[in-house]
């Protein structure tokens, strides 16, 4: 069976986004330099369709763990930033345009169903409502032998590993303070829930890569 597998930048005391988000700031205040250190990337930059970019450790990280995924599953608020009916989110389609980089099946986690989406570039969204376990199940069915990703944001990450369905988790912990914001971890999980071992540690300049096996 394929692995559920989380990998997610976060800053150095514990954030995903920064506070205050809104459609012209999706990560908050100062949360977009929880990724600039994969912008500049060469595989970062050829999954969203552009050209050149640096190669080496940091690279080759982000290359594995987009080959390894067949199918992404992600909360509603990582694909829209919205809550409620779709007919009054500003962007029901998502934040990523057109063709967005993922490249493969994507099931949104809401509340609120609606017909799946076809974009450009081989993703198609997929409205799940019947919780995580259900989305979970649609998405190993079409990664087939590859991985399952959970993009985001910090609750669904936090309910996947409340549920122990997460068999890796890799932290990507950029030496940033935000003081606020959307926690990765905040307290829904109990204490000695979740036992994690290292895997592997990669340290560059700009981030430090964590990879931990979630130990059943």
């Amino acid at each position: 069976m394929s692995k559920l597998t989380v990998d997610i930048s976060t800053s150095l005391d514990g954030f995903v986004a920064g506070p205050n988000q809104t459609l012209d700031q999706p990560l908050g205040e100062g949360g977009e330099g929880l990724h600039k250190w994969a912008y500049k990337l060469a595989s970062w930059r050829q999954s969203h369709g552009r050209s050149g970019g640096e190669t080496g450790a940091d690279s080759e990280i982000v290359d594995e763990a987009l080959r390894s995924a067949g199918a992404t599953v992600m909360g509603r608020r990582m694909f829209s930033g919205g809550a409620g009916a779709w007919e009054d989110d500003p962007n029901a389609n998502g934040w990523w345009g057109d063709e967005p980089p993922f490249r493969h099946p994507v099931f949104v986690l809401t509340h609120h169903g609606r017909e799946p989406i076809t974009m450009q570039g081989g993703t198609t969204f997929t409205f799940v409502t019947a919780g995580i376990e259900a989305a979970l199940e649609q998405a190993r069915a079409a990664a087939g032998e590859k991985n399952v990703a959970v993009a985001g944001g910090g609750e669904a990450v936090q309910q996947y590993l409340k549920a122990g369905l997460v068999d890796e988790l890799q932290l990507h912990v950029v030496p940033l303070l935000l003081g606020d914001g959307v926690r990765l971890f905040s307290g829904h999980l109990d204490s000695g829930q979740v036992e994690l071992e290292r895997i592997r540690v990669v340290d560059s300049p700009a981030v430090t890569h964590l990879k931990y096996r979630v130990v059943r």
